[in-house]
């Protein structure tokens, strides 16, 4: 899907009024009649305010009120070119990189990023049937000393995704039953033909889900099956992306701010074949 470019992006949204107009319709749309006044009425914008009155009575609605652009105090104009910096990246956007185009502070632009990206938090709305491959992995730690699960300071993240469709991912406390199969549960379908490692805990796998494959990672194997049918290569490709990109374009990330970069990652995936400015801008409202 080709995304929104500069050009076409200063076109829709030329002025504060062009954004503010826009969640306008996405909030209060099919907003006919007053709520005030019961009375059908056409609405417009109280200048050097972010508000529509009633023709009528002069009632207002405050487009904003709800969404989590609510209490800032910068443009709407920086705040859409912001969403606009995200859906263009592959990689992301650094804090430092967001306040050198938004000509913003640093602790602002930190801001501004983590609420886009808590808007792009898909938690509870995804559901994967037909092949779905399940992995744990391990972000963060030190450099240096054990490598792998042995490492002091590692994140556990668990993902699931389907082939050829949506992706799951979460940071958890562990990689215990407990923890991993109410996700399980949660975001798959009885149908699903689940792929994982030879991790014990995926062992207990049962009427959970249809089926369950294995590929025995720890006697070197990467497929398995017809075909090959068997492997865990697309979950296990999205983590080796996801690092690199943030090594590149992060260095690193804390521990509990890793969920809402793990939401970054997986939106952008599971809404790559629309445009991404208009997918996170649904959100805001």
């Amino acid at each position: 899907m080709k995304q929104l470019n500069i050009t076409e992006f200063k076109k829709l949204y030329p002025t504060e009024k062009a954004c503010l107009d826009e969640i306008f319709d996405r909030v209060y749309g099919d907003l006919t009649v007053c709520p005030s006044c019961e009375t059908e009425t056409k609405w417009s914008h109280v200048t050097g305010r972010k508000c529509y009155a009633c023709q009528w009575c002069g009632f207002q609605v405050f487009p904003l009120a709800k969404t989590p652009l609510k209490d800032s105090k910068i443009s709407l104009e920086l705040w859409f070119f912001a969403i606009l910096l995200f859906s263009n990246s592959k990689n992301g956007v650094s804090a430092k990189e967001l306040q050198r185009q938004l000509g913003v502070s640093y602790k602002t632009a930190f801001r501004v990023g983590h609420v886009i990206r808590g808007m792009m938090d898909e938690s509870g709305e995804v559901v994967l049937s037909g092949d779905v491959e399940m992995d744990e992995s391990a972000f963060g730690g030190k450099k240096e000393g054990k490598r792998g699960w042995g490492s002091e300071n590692k994140t556990c993240v668990f993902g699931m995704v389907e082939r050829g469709g949506d992706i799951v991912a979460k940071v958890v406390p562990n990689r215990k039953r407990k923890t991993l199969f109410p996700i399980i549960v949660e975001h798959t379908t009885e149908e699903a033909a689940v792929h994982t490692d030879d991790f014990k805990v995926y062992n207990t796998i049962g009427k959970e889900v249809a089926a369950h494959f294995v590929v025995n990672h720890s006697a070197g194997e990467h497929v398995a099956g017809p075909n090959g049918h068997y492997h865990t290569q697309t979950i296990d490709g999205f983590w080796s992306i996801m690092k690199r990109s943030i090594r590149g374009t992060h260095v690193a990330v804390s521990p509990h701010k890793l969920q809402n970069y793990l939401n970054e990652f997986t939106f952008r995936r599971n809404h790559r074949t629309e445009q991404l400015f208009f997918a996170v801008l649904d959100r805001v409202s």
